[in-house]
């Protein structure tokens, strides 16, 4: 018999809209079996984030947890998304450009997401 596959674990800003209408993308795009999200703001969240050594009251990156380790960054988004068949080319593209720069972009659009995307009250996923 056969086991399934262990979800991979995507933690993420519960409260941002960028983060929760990526989260809405996925939802939509993504073969269900593929992830489970955790917004880091909810007590599995939590312990989550303690357990790996990130700081509590604040995410400053998407969180992947699979089979091959910890991925953040722009690392974490590029796995993420080349889990997802239509994309896993863009995915495999995007992978050629140098992580200094890659990750510059992403920590930039980090730091800035909640002034130019706004905070949410509620979040995509129930917790």
């Amino acid at each position: 018999m056969e086991s399934q596959p262990t979800k991979a674990l995507i933690i993420f800003d519960g409260e941002c809209n960028l983060c929760n209408g990526v989260v809405g993308w996925l939802l939509k795009f993504a073969p269900q079996h593929l992830f489970h999200f955790i917004p880091f703001q909810s007590p599995h969240g939590q312990n989550l984030l303690r357990m790996h050594g990130f700081p509590t009251q604040q995410l400053e990156t998407v969180i992947l947890i699979d089979q091959d380790g910890l991925k953040t960054h722009s690392d974490g988004f590029l796995k993420i998304t080349s889990k997802i068949p239509k994309w896993q080319r863009v995915s495999a593209l995007l992978a050629f450009i140098p992580r200094l720069f890659r990750d510059y972009i992403y920590k930039t659009a980090s730091r800035n997401r909640l002034k130019w995307f706004g905070k949410s009250k509620s979040c995509t996923i129930s917790f």
